[in-house]
């Protein structure tokens, strides 16, 4: 089964229940169907749903990430290619079998950590919100190593270097994509 992006939201809902990791969910396929437009328009709905289920195992098992959600999936009857793509983002850093190949995944891998950024520069921001803030903000957080220490400056980098992109382009990419969705 490939499940639509709203089933996908449903199946993620059954693992996680905190709504920092459903939120992250959302945002996550938001971001991927932004870039679907631009790179894959026929496959908008895929990419959102494999954005929306790649952390679908981390709440319960975060330190089998990406190894329990293969089994997860694989027991809701998941297609095996939305599996792959998903727990691909874990290349390097998860004991997942599955290494980014193709542009969807590839992106997957360096947004996952980039969103987490950007959201927790929002919070910062007066207006609580990406809407306004510009790359130059952005780059200066990613340069604090002591902001929001937990998102991967390394992955992001290596995200960027894996999809032949500098890292502006992914940092501004990765923002638009982001004001893209915030009122969605």
């Amino acid at each position: 089964m490939i499940p639509t992006p709203a089933q996908a939201r449903e199946i993620l809902e059954k693992y996680n229940k905190e709504p920092f990791h459903l939120r992250h969910g959302e945002t996550v396929s938001g971001v991927m169907g932004w870039f679907a437009e631009k790179h894959d328009p026929d496959n908008v709905d895929y990419w959102r749903t494999v954005g929306m289920l790649h952390d679908i195992d981390f709440e319960l098992y975060p330190e089998e990430h990406c190894v329990k959600g293969i089994e997860i999936m694989k027991n809701e009857g998941i297609d095996e290619s939305i599996i792959r793509s998903a727990m691909s983002h874990g290349w390097g850093l998860t004991k997942t079998p599955y290494e980014p190949e193709n542009i969807m995944e590839k992106i997957l891998f360096a947004v996952d950590e980039l969103t987490g950024l950007i959201g927790a520069a929002a919070l910062m921001r007066p207006s609580k919100s990406v809407s306004d803030m510009e790359l130059s903000s952005l780059k200066k957080k990613f340069k604090d190593k002591k902001f929001a220490a937990g998102c991967s400056r390394e992955t992001i980098a290596k995200g960027a270097e894996m999809l032949g992109w500098e890292l502006d382009t992914l940092l501004d990419e990765t923002l638009n994509a982001m004001k893209a969705i915030e009122n969605q």
